[in-house]
Parts: C-alpha cells; sequence; structure tokens
C-alpha cells in the first residue's frame, strides 16, 4: 500500500509519478523500497487517469461487510433447495418404477 500512496502523494502535488519521486517518496517515509515493486508501479499507472480512478472509487457504493458473502450464501441455498427438489423428485419417480414393476411381479407370483 505504501506504493500507491506514494503515488497518490505525487499526483496530489502535482508531481510526475516516475521512479526516481516514487522511491524518493518511499524513502522518506522510511519505507525499503523495493525497485521491481516501483517499476512495476510506475509502468502499471502509466496510462491510468489517477484523478479519474480516484473519483470513480468515491463514487462506488462501498459493500455492507458481508453483503456480497450473504449474497453468494443465499445464492447456494437457493441451487442447494432445488437440487434437493429435484432429487425428491427422482425418488419418486423410481418408487413408482419400482412400484409398477412389483406388481408385475406380484401377478406373476400369485
Amino acid at each position: 500500500m505504501e506504493y500507491v500512496y506514494a503515488a497518490l502523494i505525487l499526483n496530489e502535488s502535482g508531481e510526475e509519478i516516475n521512479e526516481d519521486n516514487v522511491t524518493a517518496v518511499l524513502e522518506a517515509a522510511g519505507v525499503d523500497v523495493e525497485e521491481s515493486r516501483v517499476k512495476a508501479l510506475v509502468a502499471a499507472l502509466e496510462d491510468v487517469d489517477i484523478e479519474e480512478a480516484v473519483e470513480t472509487a468515491a463514487a462506488a457504493p462501498a459493500p455492507a461487510a458481508g453483503g456480497s458473502a450473504g449474497g453468494e450464501v443465499e445464492a447456494a441455498d437457493d441451487d442447494d433447495e432445488a437440487d434437493e427438489e429435484e432429487a425428491a423428485d427422482d425418488d419418486d419417480d423410481e418408487e413408482e418404477e419400482d412400484e409398477s414393476s412389483g406388481e408385475g411381479l406380484g401377478e406373476l407370483f400369485g
């Protein structure tokens, strides 16, 4: 996160987001800088409009705690209920087949 914060600080102060500036901000904050992470960050942000990204993120509603997980659980519960109903229907069909085949055998052996 420190690397992203460094990019945000540079953007806010109007400075160019490049490897030297990101490294300088991170070193000033006392972070052990990994050059590969700095290079990856600068490359990833090369074509990104940070102001637009921040506005988009700020405008997006934050999910309630457990909101998405709860929805997934409910959907899974609905799927389980549907599977149980199908299994019950299959069991009924098998019982009907068993009864009908049993009737034929009963007639054979009296």
